[in-house]
């Protein structure tokens, strides 16, 4: 049986406590959308496990969502339809039921990744996407100089792309994604150039790994990064990402196709 927290929740996460503002912060990016549209192809029918909110679904295919959080499914959009509860480890679908097949920042929550995408594997007929961030680039993004044990934190929970690769099987594809200026969807590099929306106590919850950390150490990220941004060390340091209009950081898009 996997771990379950109150609502549900599955993974090491509890989004009773972090998820109810999520859907506020964590708004689907339009150009990483569009990436996640070119490799869904021509599928009709799309299977979305974990869920969450509903960051990325298309709106112009049928989507079936699965997500364990009774939270998350609570901020679901009204366009879109209801979740269903159940976990990647488990999917309550008949062999070969959907075209295609998506995760996006879920895959670090799953108690068992070779499991989950095999199920994921086997319920669909075409690609499997799967969005996620590579655990050995997550030191690229500047919060490693305020925060390490976040960073820390994110490398470990993360699964090796390699990892990924592996479980999708043949034919697949793995995309470094550029993160834009002004990106919408707010995990934590999302705001590489924006450093200020990061004193925002929402904005850091709304990126899990900020609640296996001590207060503490949030409290000396505000304070640390606040005095850098009065004083200009940070513009001086990194100021010129204020005007960088893309971050190649750890985002990735891997793209499993057809088996055979």
């Amino acid at each position: 049986m996997d771990a379950r927290h109150a609502d549900g929740s599955a993974g090491d996460a509890n989004y009773s406590v972090i998820g109810s503002g999520y859907a506020h912060y964590r708004q689907p990016d339009p150009q990483i959308a569009a990436l996640v549209n070119d490799l869904l192809g021509d599928a009709q029918t799309v299977l979305n496990v974990g869920a969450g909110a509903g960051s990325y679904e298309p709106t112009d295919r049928a989507v079936t969502a699965v997500e364990p959080s009774a939270s998350m499914r609570a901020q679901r959009p009204a366009h879109l339809a209801a979740a269903i509860d159940a976990v990647a480890e488990r999917l309550p679908f008949a062999d070969d039921s959907f075209d295609a097949g998506m995760a996006t920042f879920t895959v670090h929550q799953w108690s068992d990744l070779r499991r989950g995408l095999a199920e994921m594997r086997r319920v669909t007929r075409g690609p499997v996407l799967v969005m996620t961030c590579d655990p050995d680039e997550l030191d690229r993004f500047w919060l490693a100089h305020y925060a390490p044990e976040v960073i820390a934190v994110e490398a470990r929970r993360y699964p090796p792309i390699a990892a990924i690769e592996r479980a999708l099987g043949a034919n697949v594809q793995t995309l470094a994604v550029p993160i834009p200026l002004r990106c919408t969807d707010g995990f934590g590099e999302a705001y590489y150039g924006r450093p200020e929306a990061l004193l925002d106590p929402g904005a850091r919850l709304a990126n899990s790994a900020w609640s296996f950390v001590d207060p503490a150490i949030g409290e000396r990220f505000v304070a640390a990064l606040g005095r850098d941004l009065a004083s200009g060390d940070w513009d001086r340091r990194y100021g010129h990402l204020r005007v960088q209009p893309y971050f190649e950081g750890s985002l990735r898009l891997i793209a499993g196709g057809p088996p055979g």
